[in-house]
């Protein structure tokens, strides 16, 4: 196909496709899914090898969030039935970062619900990160804590956090659809404040919202200009009782065209297999590691995941390796720009800590808030449709919320 050869010539050149290359990605046919995804294997392999990143996430503060994404189910005013804690202490959040880097994460995610940090907050966190350093020597550790304020970044950087997760979710159009307590260029902003205090930038999209194929490839050349190091990819989770409960848009072949067309257009990045990936990739995620090359271990932030050793055996079985502690993530161009970043080179010539939502994309919660009328597909676009892929079943079987873990008294799953 002239199309995917002429994809893969400009991935290898991190040369950027055009709009209509990228929409046509997402309209392949199911005939042509395996063709795309060899395509853009070529593209991950060339930057990225055959190795698979692992990242966790710790939930320092859950639920309770006065910010309306219709997405979460940490919003104002939720319903769901999500675990409610305050802040984690420091020596707790390390116990929980533990699990994961004993699972084999290279980075632990931060994330705590509200619109953005206190000055205090600040200081919690800081501390916080102090304590897993300290415990888990070369640990990288991204925070997502909402909007930052002037200086936040820089504390942050100083107290040691390597990056800074935070989503633009959808396109710029459509995004009054999804959140009204804030804006798109809000986020923008603090994706800009976190890579001027010299944080990795990780920032990334949430797809199946019932955006149209526009929407996609409008957040996704956004994310390029914006130039994080991370992007990642996550798939709602349409919790019952939620604004977007309805909204099953997504079948595994969709999702797998969706990740292709992120690294068509951000080749050399780390793009994240974030939220939902166990509830719309389902018996398909092996497929999505030719495209992605890094994933999150374990559970999310107020849904749960599958199995940690799961991951570990699809990742081996599918033929990849677990990126480890003394090999890099960013090839070497990136690291360069970056200034060098936590990490140090390696034989294939990358550098520099690469990547977060999660936390790297710490992404969203999983989980959503109270029910809220609101049509099918009532984030596209006026005159869009919603993508034929639409799902009329409801597969709550697959929906389970978090009950392990950070905040309660139950070992984490990693």
């Amino acid at each position: 196909m002239d199309l995917l050869n002429t994809l893969v010539d400009k991935g290898l050149r991190r040369e950027l496709p055009t709009r209509e290359e990228a929409l046509a990605v997402l309209a392949t046919s199911d005939d042509e899914l395996l063709d795309v995804v060899a395509a853009a294997g070529k593209v991950r392999r060339q930057w990225f090898g055959r190795r698979v990143k692992l990242n966790y996430l710790v939930n320092l503060k859950s639920g309770l969030c006065p910010e309306d994404c219709s997405y979460c189910s940490q919003r104002l005013g939720s319903k769901a039935g999500i675990l409610k804690y305050t802040w984690l202490k420091p020596d707790e959040a390390s116990r929980a970062a533990a699990a994961g880097v004993a699972g084999g994460a290279k980075r632990v995610c931060l994330v705590a619900s509200g619109r953005g940090p206190t000055d205090r907050d600040v200081d919690r966190v800081s501390k916080t990160i102090e304590a897993i350093k300290e415990e888990n020597e070369g640990i990288e550790v991204c925070a997502c804590l909402g909007l930052l304020s002037d200086g936040q970044a820089d504390r942050l950087r100083s107290a040691g956090a390597d990056a800074y997760n935070h989503n633009l979710n959808t396109s710029e159009e459509t995004y009054g659809a999804i959140t009204t307590t804030h804006t798109y260029a809000d986020r923008v902003e603090t994706v800009q404040q976190a890579q001027a205090a010299g944080l990795s930038a990780c920032s990334g999209l949430i797809a199946g919202m019932g955006e149209s194929d526009k929407d996609l490839v409008d957040v996704v050349f956004a994310l390029r200009d914006l130039d994080p190091d991370s992007v990642p990819v996550n798939f709602l989770i349409p919790f019952e009782g939620t604004p977007l409960a309805k909204e099953w848009n997504l079948t595994p072949q969709r999702c797998l065209r969706i990740l292709a067309m992120v690294r068509f257009v951000c080749p050399d990045v780390e793009v994240r297999l974030a939220g939902g990936r166990e509830v719309h990739l389902r018996s398909m995620q092996p497929l999505a590691l030719h495209l992605v090359n890094s994933i999150f271990l374990g559970d999310y932030l107020t849904s749960e995941g599958q199995a940690g050793q799961t991951d570990l055996d699809m990742i081996a079985d599918a033929g990849f390796e677990v990126e480890g502690a003394g090999t890099t993530t960013l090839p070497r161009h990136r690291a360069d720009a970056l200034g060098g970043g936590c990490g140090t080179h390696d034989d294939a010539g990358a550098a520099g800590c690469g990547s977060h939502g999660g936390g790297g994309g710490c992404g969203p919660c999983g989980g959503h808030g109270e029910q809220e009328q609101q049509p099918a597909g009532g984030v596209a676009g006026a005159g869009e449709s919603v993508p034929a892929s639409r799902t009329d079943a409801a597969r709550t079987d697959l929906v389970a919320v978090r009950r392990r873990g950070a905040g309660t008294d139950l070992a984490p799953n990693a």
